[in-house]
């Protein structure tokens, strides 16, 4: 996967509506190096607020980066974007860093979470057990997005599904964080989700 991004188009890089009222959480996480960044930077309508630094010989150790040997820099906070559903409703998009070290901020980041999205990098599946633990422990509703680099084997969603043990219950869908239009459809897979989980709350007796 190279690094491509499709950016949004100028005119849509609106300052925030005056009328808006309605602020709705999701959070992005996943492994270190498994798109989380560029799926935030894709889809946002503004200019993404990202914590990412240069890593260097002090992460070396630290941050297991064999399988990702092209990545030279790291998110050391989150990533903050934002997308305008209508003139009240706002969703904030926060990405949560993928490093050990950093797990302690995954709890605060998950506090008011509407929903997540569970980024997956096929040669490194067992990156995200992690993630989907602790949304799990939760209570938080999640999707899994697979987002397919060039270089990684395959495998089907119903694969990805066993490898994770998941449920058949939890959406599991295609994507490529670089684009706009494919991390817009991981969003709405998950607005979608949340709302089935909504209607069928509703109709429980």
């Amino acid at each position: 996967m190279d690094s491509t991004i499709s950016e949004p188009d100028a005119d849509a890089r609106v300052p925030l509506g005056a009328a808006a009222d309605t602020g709705l959480k999701i959070v992005i996480v996943g492994g270190f190096g498994v798109g989380k960044t560029t799926l935030v930077r894709s889809v946002s309508e503004i200019r993404p607020l990202n914590t990412e630094e240069v890593m260097t010989q002090a992460s070396v150790g630290i941050d297991e980066n064999a399988k990702v040997s092209d990545k030279h820099t790291t998110t050391v906070a989150f990533d903050f974007g934002r997308i305008s559903l209508n003139e009240r409703m706002v969703l904030y998009l926060f990405g949560a860093p993928g490093q050990e070290r950093f797990w302690f901020l995954w709890d605060r980041l998950f506090s008011g979470t509407l929903g997540a999205v569970v980024l997956v990098d096929t040669r490194r599946v067992e990156d995200s057990w992690y993630a989907i633990d602790r949304l799990e422990h939760h209570g938080t509703p999640f999707v899994v997005a697979v987002n397919r680099f060039s270089d990684a084997a395959s495998h089907s969603l119903e694969e990805v599904r066993e490898a994770l043990s998941l449920s058949e219950d939890v959406p599991m869908l295609d994507c490529d964080a670089r684009q706009r239009r494919s991390s817009k459809s991981v969003l709405i897979g998950l607005v979608n989700h949340l709302y089935d989980l909504s209607m069928a709350r509703e109709m429980t007796p």
